[in-house]
């Protein structure tokens, strides 16, 4: 493939300050840090975790699959995020904290999300008497993480209950992973049992919390961390909205129905607000949609797969389609094997 075509896709990326934390638990749970990410990276370079660094979003998986071998902790995420000291590193951070409540605070974080990683789909669903925080983190060719998503399902719960002057109940967590042999840690550490194989990976919180004051609020200060915080997102071209839609579509293309309504509501936006601002980026999502067949087509020809399987992953049910498509996009037929 042309270096050109390869170039079409941005790489997500993701702030450093989660690495940050990771390191002092490592050491504080007697893991060697620099070993361990060593070990998981397996020899693929990896800079250090510096307060404004950002990192590719997709080379996380290295350490999160391997974490649990490398320290024989089979609850080892949820081990990490114990031995974590909650605490602001970054914009997204003090935000939070100098929200007037814990519904600003959490609206800030859903703003500004993608500071921390392009790879997140969070929200914030209010019920009558509950909300969820969904904290989704997806990655190319991997299903939810269990290590990283029990580590941020509990670090992120530590931090709002610290941010709250009053206890902060949790109602539920829920999981898209299967359920592990033991659950003794989640309940100890979470105070509930966890719901697993659920559609999104969530924190369950009472509605009625939202509006409680938080202990550090700052009008003043939220004002000015807020400007900066859009001034960080502004600045992350690899994490705006065309290259979120083409991620969503790599990830998703032959596996589920790719098209803009359920785009739409995995990136956390209606289906009018995704296509308004599709449009007035001068795109569209069939536009994308068909960009990102056809270079996954060209990609998988040139792997050597066979063409009836190359149609299959870019979502065509039957080759006469993915005939005229392929010549529509190169002007002739896919040469694959069989």
């Amino acid at each position: 493939m042309p270096d050109a075509e390869r170039s079409a896709f941005v790489a997500l990326t993701h702030s450093a300050t989660l690495r940050r934390l990771l390191y002092e638990a490592l050491a504080a749970l007697s893991l060697d840090p620099t070993d361990s990410y060593r070990r998981a990276y397996a020899g693929v370079p990896l800079a250090s975790p510096l307060l404004d660094a950002r990192e590719d979003h997709d080379n996380a998986p290295r350490f999160w699959q391997a974490i649990a071998d490398i320290s024989g902790d089979a609850d080892i995420g949820l081990h990490l995020a114990e031995a974590m000291q909650p605490r602001p590193m970054d914009v997204v951070g003090y935000l939070l904290l100098a929200a007037r409540d814990l519904r600003q605070g959490l609206q800030a974080f859903v703003r500004y999300q993608h500071i921390l990683s392009g790879g997140f789909v969070a929200r914030l669903e209010e019920g009558d008497d509950q909300v969820r925080l969904v904290i989704d983190l997806n990655y190319r060719g991997f299903g939810s993480l269990r290590q990283q998503m029990e580590c941020l399902a509990l670090l992120l719960y530590k931090m709002l209950a610290a941010a709250c002057p009053v206890a902060l109940p949790l109602w539920g967590v829920e999981f898209r992973h299967p359920a592990p042999r033991h659950l003794h840690e989640h309940r100890r550490l979470l105070g509930v049992t966890p719901s697993f194989g659920q559609t999104h990976d969530a924190l369950i919180l009472p509605r009625a919390a939202l509006s409680r004051p938080l202990r550090s609020a700052n009008a003043r200060l939220f004002e000015v961390l807020g400007e900066e915080a859009q001034r960080q997102l502004d600045e992350l071209v690899e994490n705006q909205l065309l290259v979120r839609v083409r991620y969503w579509l790599e990830l998703n293309l032959g596996l589920v129905s790719c098209d803009l309504r359920h785009c739409a509501a995995a990136l956390g936006l209606s289906y009018s607000a995704l296509q308004r601002a599709l449009s007035e980026q001068g795109s569209s999502f069939r536009a994308l949609h068909d960009e990102v067949r056809r270079l996954k087509a060209l990609r998988l020809l040139e792997q050597g797969k066979a063409v009836r399987e190359v149609a299959r992953a870019c979502g065509f049910a039957e080759l006469s389609p993915f005939y005229r498509a392929f010549r529509r996009w190169q002007g002739g037929t896919p040469r694959g094997r069989g």
